[in-house]
């Protein structure tokens, strides 16, 4: 019997994995910051938070936000994958936290992060129902005793309008159609390497084998180091058709789930709020006959059961509490952290400076630019690269062009020029964009030294230049 048989056998006999072996997951999985093992950061101790269910009810998720004022500094952040920081917290409040939400009561998850779209089962547009696969998979990987790299993580996607395409995962399955997945590696559903097709049946064995063999390789093996050839796994099936995926729709806005009614996406600004704020809101969204909330991916989370009557009453408070209410508000495409004044490693006010950049450049918001304000060169709101970032330095701002917030900017400027320099590349695309041409591949086409010599330029006359390079 291989690894695999023995994992799926003793799961479906009932059988959990030891002490001893949940330890050792633990161990190999600490460096996530989870509630029992909050991270530093600048603000304090910061824990994350993954609800075991997809849905909270609008008292559950009131009393998780208070739960978040009283023991934090009150801001919380939901992820671009859709999980839950609260922020601010000392050692004393972290077990306070976790007593709190004991209380509620509200199943975490825990290990390794197995992700499926926000509104799997209700989407009519799906292809397939992944969440009992998910429930599946979590049991197999609770008994294997697998040593992972931290943060590695599994999404299983059957489509619809709201799907996980577009999110970066160490392990895929994506429903192809009606009966058949593709498993995949290392990315996005069109980047990540083929792995090899298997039925309904055969995914969760499949993606077992392929954690088995990233547990072989070592507790520090990514998705992006698996190869096909080193999955021990025989039912791999023949299959010629692709895997296709409309563009991902954006969470923010109304979205038609047929007999399950319209459903709320709504957006964080710049991925963070208020608690008290959310917890208000929450309270409000009850009274107009909401039943349901979802943390959703992008910063977002989904409100269900309001009636249609209901709509723009709650669209009003959710304007009034700041977030996001339309796929082309241009706060969707700007990752900034809390910043200076909320984090004692930022320098710049960068909710801020996200305003500044919406009102003086507001060619650079078509949609297709990735923006990133970072306090810091850690980054800690976008570990991708960006098209454009904006991070804090000893000078003032450095930008960096297609790159993470930790590389070498290659311009600099100081405080009192940034309005300049920022209308200046708001220029430069509106003056050299050709017909028909989005805002990123202007920038793509004119070239990082290009981008960078306009904000030098706008910068030389108030304040320090050519820095960097």
């Amino acid at each position: 019997m291989t690894l695999v048989d023995r994992l799926l056998a003793d799961t479906h006999n009932g059988a959990s994995p030891s002490s001893a072996e949940r330890a050792s997951a633990s161990l190999a999985r600490g460096a996530c910051p989870t509630l029992s093992a909050p991270m530093q950061t600048g603000d304090g101790l910061l824990a994350r938070l993954r609800p075991l269910e997809p849905g909270l009810s609008p008292d559950t998720f009131t009393a998780l936000m208070r739960a978040a004022a009283t023991t934090g500094n009150g801001i919380v952040d939901i992820t671009a994958r859709g999980n839950l920081q609260v922020r601010g917290l000392t050692s004393e409040s972290a077990e306070r936290l976790s007593r709190m939400i004991a209380d509620v009561p509200l199943p975490l998850a825990t290990g390794l992060a197995i992700e499926v779209p926000p509104l799997a089962g209700i989407d009519p547009y799906e292809i397939a129902d992944p969440a009992p696969l998910a429930a599946d998979l979590r049991a197999v990987v609770a008994a294997s005793g697998f040593q992972l790299a931290p943060k590695l993580s599994v999404v299983l996607d059957g489509g619809g309008q709201l799907d996980l395409s577009a999110s970066a995962a160490d392990l895929r399955a994506d429903a192809v159609k009606a009966g058949l997945w593709r498993i995949s590696a290392g990315g996005e559903a069109a980047r990540a390497r083929l792995i090899g097709h298997v039925g309904t049946g055969g995914v969760v064995p499949a993606l077992t084998a392929c954690l088995a063999a990233l547990h072989a390789s070592g507790p520090r093996a990514r998705g992006r180091d698996l190869m096909a050839q080193m999955v021990a796994f025989d039912r791999f099936v023949e299959n010629s058709d692709p895997l296709v995926r409309p563009a991902s729709v954006a969470i923010p806005g109304l979205h038609d789930m047929g007999s399950a009614g319209t459903v709320l996406g709504l957006g964080l600004a710049y991925g963070q709020a208020e608690a008290p704020t959310l917890a208000h809101l929450a309270g409000r969204l009850a009274d107009l006959g909401a039943t349901e909330i979802r943390l959703a991916r992008d910063h977002g989370f989904l409100v269900l059961g309001l009636a249609p009557a209901s709509i723009d009453a709650a669209l009003q408070l959710a304007k009034e509490a700041g977030l996001r209410l339309a796929a082309d508000d241009p706060r969707n495409h700007i990752d900034a952290c809390v910043g200076v004044g909320a984090c004692a490693s930022a320098t710049i006010a960068t909710q801020a400076l996200a305003a500044r950049l919406i009102a003086g450049a507001p060619s650079l918001f078509d949609g297709s630019v990735a923006m990133h304000l970072s306090g810091c060169p850690k980054g800690c709101a976008r570990p991708a690269a960006a098209d454009l970032a904006l991070v804090g330095a000893p000078s003032g701002y450095g930008l960096v062009v297609n790159g993470t917030a930790s590389r070498l900017p290659l311009a600099y400027r100081g405080e009192d020029g940034i309005g300049p320099a920022i209308d200046r590349l708001g220029r430069l695309v509106e003056e050299q964009r050709h017909p028909g041409e989005t805002a990123r591949a202007c920038l793509q086409r004119l070239g990082e030294e290009t981008v960078a010599s306009a904000f030098r330029e706008a910068s030389a006359s108030n304040g320090p230049s050519g820095q960097g390079k």
